[in-house]
């Protein structure tokens, strides 16, 4: 479960207990809420930005190859379903993690993402709340 207003994801042990991780969401005007599940995992994924981030970017490349310093995707990105738009991953600008500052994506650290990588399931179900 994503909490976009506490900033954190929750990921459900059982028993009552989660672990917190801290993420960055959606800027103004990009934040959304529903229900997605895990459709992918990369490790060192490539990115190519959206057609909003190249609008908005014009001078960025097609494709930043996975492992790049400059790929805002980071360690690992599990992708969501629902069109392919949204995923959580890794970043490339530690600090950006906690604020509100991405399309609409959900940023954690690189150490965070590639634990919950490891513990998530393909197919396993994403709450996002506001």
């Amino acid at each position: 479960m994503v909490k976009t207003s506490e900033r954190a994801l929750y990921y459900v042990l059982g028993n009552g207990k989660a672990m917190r991780y801290p993420v960055g969401g959606g800027r103004a005007g990009k934040q959304w809420s529903g229900t997605a599940r895990i459709s992918g995992k990369y490790l060192k994924p490539a990115w190519s930005p959206p057609e909003e981030v190249k609008r908005d970017k014009p001078s960025l490349p097609n494709v930043i190859l996975g492992g790049s310093p400059t790929n805002p995707m980071g360690a690992a990105a599990l992708t969501l379903s629902g069109g392919g738009e949204y995923a959580i991953h890794g970043t490339n600008n530690p600090g950006s993690v906690g604020g509100f500052v991405s399309y609409g994506c959900i940023r954690m650290y690189n150490a965070d993402v590639l634990d919950l990588y490891n513990r998530v399931s393909w197919g396993a179900p994403v709450v996002v709340t506001r």
